[in-house]
């Protein structure tokens, strides 16, 4: 077998990421009817998880007999993706529950009444909330899996770069949001984190002082190399986010937009010539 190019491993990760997002919105979306089609629809998002899964754990074994055990931080790397290895495990041991608590129409055992439609009423009323709460876990499961993806890619393609024999890359250009933002982490205490609000997961960026850092601003430093992140660390808790060498080279080349005044010049005033008087 040819020795694994970790040059490829990060795109190889934001596919997967890509797809974690994918049967995230599946799930997330899923509209079912107790019974037999609720059990055709989740099939095959517990099979989508599964090969998932497979995908994932298949990643962790390549790193793990690379060379990337040699690049600095890279055990918490490889932490960050044997908790994505159990996330898609969890998500679907959750899809099976989700199955499990489906109420099913067969006929009762001999000498027990079939169910009549009060009785068939009450067990789908039972059953939907439990298929519901595994649904919102999967789901969730899902979701933490597309974003550690991310940021562990990021994360690997900064440490190559890092340990790169090739010259430095040209300085990243900024614009002044950017600059705003990169400012701010460079300050230190900067943290990634997720927060379940309405049963939904947010994933948000804080720098020290509290200050909020949109999402997009973040996720544009970071596959510039500007930044890593701590993915040792749960994202409930918060990732400590770092402002690499680049980024910190960012800063100090950073040139704001110039902006010329213009200056309005009063037109030179005129003075009337005296007469000659003879």
């Amino acid at each position: 077998m040819p020795p694994l190019d970790l040059n490829e491993k990060p795109d190889q990760l934001r596919a997967l990421a890509r797809s974690f997002e994918e049967l995230h919105d599946r799930v997330r979306d899923l509209s079912y009817t107790p019974g037999t089609d609720a059990l055709h629809k989740i099939t095959p998002l517990l099979f989508a998880a599964q090969e998932l899964t497979a995908t994932a754990l298949g990643h962790l074994r390549a790193l793990d007999d690379s060379t990337y055990t040699g690049v600095t931080g890279s055990r918490a790397g490889l932490e960050a993706l044997s908790a994505i290895v159990a996330g898609a495990s969890m998500a679907c041991s959750d899809l099976a529950e989700a199955i499990s608590a489906n109420p099913y129409e067969g006929a009762p055992f001999a000498g027990y009444p079939a169910d009549d439609a009060h009785v068939r009423a009450a067990r789908h009323g039972e059953a939907v909330p439990r298929m519901n709460s595994h649904l919102k876990d999967a789901a969730h499961q899902f979701d933490v899996g597309a974003t550690t993806c991310h940021y562990l890619a990021t994360s690997i393609r900064s440490s190559l770069a890092t340990t790169s024999p090739h010259p430095p890359q040209a300085v990243a250009k900024l614009n002044d949001t950017q600059h705003s933002a990169l400012k701010l982490l460079a300050q230190g205490e900067g943290r990634l984190y997720e927060r379940v609000q309405r049963g939904r997961s947010l994933t948000r960026v804080a720098a020290k002082d509290g200050t909020r850092i949109s999402i997009a601003t973040f996720q544009a430093l970071a596959k510039r190399g500007l930044l890593t992140i701590d993915t040792s660390t749960p994202l409930l808790v918060g990732q400590a986010i770092t402002v690499t060498e680049q980024g910190q080279r960012a800063l100090v080349e950073f040139r704001p937009t110039a902006t010329l005044a213009t200056t309005a010049v009063p037109a030179p005033r005129t003075s009337a010539i005296p007469g000659v008087r003879r």
